[in-house]
């Protein structure tokens, strides 16, 4: 094929299901672009703050268990040993299981929320660096990857850019 050469007999690069189905799909979609200014967001304002809330409880809760694994399984004393064996001052590991659950209580009942998820993202960039990075991305290799603490940070940012949720208890910019 040279430049220049249409693909199909009909002379267009489109086949024909395409120029049947995308050609007024596409008309479509800009003339509601355009002739309906109001439909342009992407955000439904009834249903963001329930979608905020239910990233907001997830992460809280996510924080919740992973704090409860270094309290309850771990214990805080078997978590100081693992910081120190990494380098890191074995104290750090009770400065870290407490950010955590300050961290998820913040967010599951909605007390700046905004803020709390930004203050929790060097936790897991702490996860990653110290931990998860060497182990790949895949977080089922050995040592889980940094796939899951690489997400989880994501679900944070989105939060803190998306707003509180509804049902915070104490939003972080006031009500309006």
């Amino acid at each position: 094929m040279r430049d220049g050469d249409n693909c199909f007999p009909n002379g267009s690069n489109l086949s024909p299901l395409s120029r049947i189905i995308v050609t007024p799909a596409l008309s479509y979609i800009l003339w509601q672009t355009f002739t309906h200014p109001e439909r342009q967001t992407m955000i439904d304002s009834r249903t963001a703050p329930y979608a905020a809330l239910v990233l907001r409880l997830a992460l809280g809760i996510l924080f919740l268990a992973h704090a409860g694994l270094k309290i309850f399984v771990f214990t805080p004393a078997g978590t100081a040993g693992f910081f120190a064996s990494l380098g890191l001052p074995g104290w750090f590991a009770y400065v870290t299981i407490l950010w955590e659950l300050a961290g998820a209580v913040a967010l599951i009942l909605g007390i700046w929320p905004r803020l709390a998820a930004i203050t929790v993202i060097p936790i897991l960039l702490g996860a990653i660096f110290t931990v998860h990075g060497a182990a790949g991305f895949f977080f089922n290799n050995p040592n889980g990857g940094w796939e899951f603490p690489a997400f989880w940070i994501v679900g944070l940012i989105v939060l803190a850019l998306t707003g509180d949720g509804a049902l915070a208890l104490r939003p972080t910019f006031g009500r309006k």
